[in-house]
């Protein structure tokens, strides 16, 4: 291995270090504030390292990973979730008791896997990348582990991703067996020669795409998600609901652009299945929520439907377009995400985690700011203009519509109504009169200021894209057009 190989893999070894460094100052003497420097020291040498890697990401480093210019943007992306969540794990785990230290390392690590997802160009390193980031969930989704509802959540976590990576497992097996190949480029050749897909083959895709669904939490393999949103720490839940499945999605993404999967009938008509119902269960089911969190799971779940939209539209559009739509998404989804589960952090105590939409009552009253930013978030994701939530959905909308999926808009249509009308209820009971004991029993003791930064950060950036998004855009249709 040479210097520029070792130039394009800077940004993931940095991460590894870093992980390494975390352990044995763990070892060497336990310090949570010490930890969390470090893990964001790291962090913002790894983002630094993308700027050299990106003159060299023409060269090929590994076999199994390619580190390109789409794969550099989506790590860039990951690592600032990263940093934005570590930043509110800061401030809501320093007041909780137990040893925490190790909660920093496991972000880490999970950022790691999440990193390898996005550069995977072979089956095997996107199966040790989401080995590696869901192994490190489990334990996050468990803290604080003096309390059942955590642990219940990550039990449940264990055993349904054990499920879907024997569904993974299978699939990339019968691909195997029948083409010899694991490379994406390898699997795309054969494909192109043995048209139309076998029963094996398309059996082999369709267990990776449930695989993939679960980890997506894309309906009907849906059911672990309010249920471990619910019980996981607020901040853990925003890394899942982004970086965890932000780095699949840029995996399925490369996956299906590359292997050119989006060529054959059969896989549309199931994606298109799978996108529509997560749309239409996702946004019914939020409207019964009473739960903050839970909702927001739901939500969750129809947005991962609306980003299929724009990869279903491959079939007829050009493909820079498919990236495109995607990516500006995600990063909007990203944005809100992390804000509004921000949110919920603050509002969170070391007695009582947030959660039912009654502690919101009146919180225009009591802490406008926040309030505010919570509002913000609300609407840009169901799709308010002069936000990047309305700017991501017209992409998916004009993906679409120039692909002409009549039925798929026709369901983003009424997911985005219904949508609008449990944010704008979220919205409403801010704004309602609330009691002295509500008041005090919700305002925090103690200043979150991290979270504040991060939270007028977000914000800002929210705004901006969604005024601005000219540059973004131009730097999205670069590494779109690049993509090989």
């Amino acid at each position: 291995m040479d210097l520029d190989s070792l130039i394009v893999l800077a940004p993931l070894i940095a991460m590894t270090v870093t992980a390494v460094t975390l352990m044995l100052a763990i070892a060497i003497r336990r310090n949570y504030f010490l930890v969390n420097g470090i893990a964001g020291f790291g962090i913002v040498l790894s983002l630094l390292l993308i700027g050299p890697a990106w003159h060299k990401s023409s060269l090929q480093a590994i076999p199994l990973l390619n580190i390109d210019h789409y794969a550099l943007f989506f790590v860039a992306l990951l690592l600032l979730a990263g940093l934005a969540v570590l930043g509110l794990c800061h401030d809501y785990f320093k007041q909780r008791e137990g040893e925490n230290e190790e909660l920093p390392l496991l972000l880490l690590t999970a950022l790691l896997g999440g990193s390898v997802l996005a550069a995977s160009s072979h089956f095997a390193a996107m199966f040790l990348g989401l080995e590696i980031l869901s192994i490190s969930l489990f334990t996050l989704i468990g803290y604080p582990v003096n309390r059942p509802r955590p642990l219940e959540a990550a039990i449940k976590y264990l055993v349904l991703s054990g499920v879907s990576s024997a569904f993974l497992l299978m699939g990339i097996a019968l691909l195997y067996a029948e083409s010899g190949e694991l490379d994406f480029i390898g699997i795309e050749d054969f494909i192109d020669a043995h048209r139309p897909l076998n029963f094996v083959m398309l059996s082999g895709v369709i267990l990776i795409a449930a695989g993939l669904g679960f980890k997506l939490s894309l309906a009907p393999f849906h059911l672990w998600t309010p249920d471990v949103y619910e019980g996981s720490p607020a901040p853990v839940t925003a890394f899942i609901a982004t970086v965890s499945k932000g780095a699949v999605f840029v995996l399925l993404l490369r996956l299906w652009v590359t292997t050119g999967s989006y060529r054959y009938a059969p896989l549309l008509t199931v994606f298109s299945f799978i996108a529509m119902f997560s749309i239409l269960v996702g946004n019914l089911q939020a409207l019964l929520q009473k739960n903050i969190k839970r909702l927001l799971a739901y939500s969750s779940i129809a947005h991962m439907g609306y980003l299929l939209v724009a990869l279903i539209a491959g079939a007829s559009i050009a493909r820079p377009l498919v990236i495109e739509s995607a990516a500006f998404y995600l990063v909007a989804y990203f944005i809100t995400t992390i804000g509004a589960f921000g949110v919920v952090s603050v509002l969170s105590t070391p007695q009582q985690e947030a959660g039912d939409v009654t502690i919101l009552r009146g919180l225009f009253w009591r802490r406008p700011w926040l309030a505010g930013t919570f509002t913000l978030m609300l609407l840009s994701l169901a799709g308010i203009p002069l936000t990047a939530g309305f700017i991501g959905k017209f992409y998916v909308f004009t993906s679409g519509a120039d692909g002409r999926l009549w039925s798929l808009l026709a369901s983003v249509i009424i997911g985005s109504g219904l949508g609008l009308y449990y944010y704008v209820r979220i919205i409403v009971e801010m704004s309602m009169n609330s009691s002295e004991e509500v008041m005090s029993e919700s305002t925090p003791k103690s200043r979150e200021w991290l979270s504040t930064v991060i939270l007028a950060a977000l914000s800002l950036l929210l705004v901006w894209f969604g005024i601005l998004p000219g540059h973004l855009i131009d730097r999205i249709q670069s590494i779109a057009i690049s993509m090989r």
